[in-house]
């Protein structure tokens, strides 16, 4: 359920984004599901903003084929979508808009904090961030700007105790604009990350 906090709200902001943009503008508009798992945070984007682009980006090719069943059960084109593996960008080509992201962040000090089923049932690549959590977050953080168009946003999942080192890692990687927002508990776990690119009209 938080995660499906924090997704409603970037996908307002998409559909905003998508209603002000440049109508000559050729490129569709691209969202990437990265660490993709089942592909539900990019299904759900799909879903609701029916002209968007959506890639996934999922190192575990076995969940390929239950982002595709997923796609299918939604009524979803393949021709708005391309699934991507490697590691975390490895395999990615294009630049997106906004690049939404729940990824390994668990401190394994903290894991008294997951409960019992999803230890048993989730696999602990797709749950422990290494030594703090924030090793996969860094590299996110690090990589992305690589991946995101001039005004593209991050969406990224994380504990409430690397609030500080994600806007320290943010400011190093470029992002000017960065703000963590509290779930629908009052805990803070998502950072939303833009670069405010100055424009050229005087």
């Amino acid at each position: 359920p938080e995660t499906e906090f924090w997704v409603e709200h970037a996908i307002t902001e998409i559909q905003t984004s998508m209603s002000r943009r440049d109508l000559d503008i050729e490129d569709p508009f691209r969202v990437l599901d990265l660490c993709a798992g089942s592909g539900c945070i990019g299904i759900a984007v799909a879903k609701q903003v029916r002209d968007a682009h959506v890639d996934f980006a999922e190192i575990d090719t076995r969940h390929h084929l239950t982002i595709l069943k997923n796609l299918a059960e939604n009524h979803i084109s393949l021709e708005r979508t391309k699934i991507f593996g490697g590691d975390l960008f490895e395999k990615i080509t294009d630049r997106y808009d906004y690049i939404l992201t729940n990824p390994p962040y668990i401190d394994p000090e903290l894991r008294e904090r997951i409960g019992e089923g999803v230890l048993e049932h989730e696999p602990h690549t797709a749950l422990f961030g290494g030594v703090g959590g924030t090793e996969c977050i860094e590299r996110i953080i690090t990589e992305s700007p690589n991946y995101l168009t001039p005004h593209g946003i991050l969406y990224i999942e994380h504990e409430p105790e690397q609030i500080e080192a994600i806007h320290t890692l943010a400011q190093s990687a470029g992002f000017t604009d960065i703000e963590s927002f509290p779930d629908q508990y009052g805990i803070v776990r998502t950072t939303r990350l833009a670069r405010m690119i100055p424009s050229m009209a005087q």
